[in-house]
């Protein structure tokens, strides 16, 4: 049985609904830290969305608790507004996940947005007043006195739904993360239902979302109707590429250049600076560049990175490219159009 949460609050009665194939696509939810009081000034990324404003004005000063690419993000959008932020990260380095090439890219055109960056520390406790949110760091980087802010945003990770959903009572296994474990086909161990988004694991990326979603779909109507081609339906995408949604755009797929020289593997890597871009210049952007990563026995394209407006839209190329085999001479040899950013990838 699924119940019909908001049908249920206005009525009092459950809804039963009955299906022959379900898709669950409950998603995750933001991480709230223990200690964390609950106050209207203290949000998520969803909430930090309604952009609050204190008397008309957005507020003075906000800490964000994550530096990972929502945190950053959100940090971005209030800066713009007016805001004064600090940023709190237990790990060494802010924006884990792309090459830290790029990232020092995006921290030489951000570090003004910030008053304080605190890498190696945490945050220890809150106390919510009525004058502000006076909080308490531990760590390398820690101010020795509680600091005082008008909004907090935590941005320190999300947790999947899967222990949200009385799914046991239909005997599909959650594991203990509250993650849904499903196969190629995006079926869970029950077989007429299925799992797809940040339910069935990371990363947790929309676009990852709507591809299962798509195997999922097709599965559970093709199993319906006797479609004879389903045994090659399946969620087999080589790389899902990650965007940083700041300014300057951060986007990368596949092997790091980073992650294959810790791996000691044998790869070539080629740069362009946007510096040597007229677009790019024209733009104001010419601190970027387009990197791409080969494997250097065969040639082919592995990975990729960008950093600059507009990555974001460019790195599909470069997934293309890894997804169909593409080798150095066949991105090179493809002809791109004059001026745009996306010629720096050929």
């Amino acid at each position: 049985d699924l119940t019909d949460g908001p049908a249920q609050e206005k009525t009092g009665a459950k809804k039963v609904i009955r299906f022959q194939k379900c898709i669950i696509a409950a998603g995750s939810s933001p991480v709230h830290l223990p200690f964390i009081p609950q106050d209207p000034r203290i949000v998520d990324s969803t909430g930090a969305l309604e952009l609050r404003t204190v008397d008309g004005q957005a507020p003075k000063k906000m800490l964000v608790i994550g530096g990972g690419i929502i945190g950053l993000e959100m940090a971005t959008v209030y800066s713009l507004l007016g805001t004064r932020v600090d940023v709190v990260e237990m790990l060494d380095a802010l924006m884990q996940g792309p090459d830290r090439d790029a990232v020092k890219v995006w921290e030489k055109q951000n570090l003004h947005r910030f008053d304080k960056v605190m890498l190696k520390t945490r945050t220890v406790a809150v106390d919510a007043r009525a004058d502000g949110l006076y909080v308490k760091f531990e760590g390398e980087q820690a101010p020795a006195d509680e600091q005082r802010y008008d909004l907090i945003l935590q941005a320190a990770g999300r947790s999947p739904n899967g222990r949200k959903l009385g799914a046991e009572n239909a005997g599909i296994a959650v594991n203990e993360r509250g993650f849904i474990p499903v196969d190629a086909q995006q079926r869970s161990n029950v077989a007429n239902i299925f799992a797809i988004g940040d339910i069935v694991g990371n990363p947790m990326l929309a676009h990852k979302g709507v591809h299962e979603g798509h195997v999922a779909a097709e599965v559970a109507a093709g199993e319906l109707k006797g479609d004879a081609h389903l045994a090659r339906v399946a969620f087999d995408a080589q790389v899902i590429p990650s965007v940083a949604y700041t300014h300057p755009e951060v986007a990368w797929v596949g092997v790091t250049e980073d992650a294959a020289r810790r791996e000691g593997r044998a790869v070539e890597v080629a740069k362009f600076p946007w510096a040597a871009s007229g677009r790019a210049i024209a733009n104001g952007a010419d601190y970027g560049f387009t990197k791409l990563v080969f494997d250097q026995a065969t040639q082919r394209v592995i990975g990729g990175t960008i950093v600059g407006p507009s990555a974001g839209d460019m790195i599909g190329e470069v997934a293309l490219a890894i997804e169909m085999g593409a080798d150095a001479v066949d991105i090179g040899k493809t002809i791109h159009p004059h001026p745009t950013l996306g010629e720096t990838i050929g």
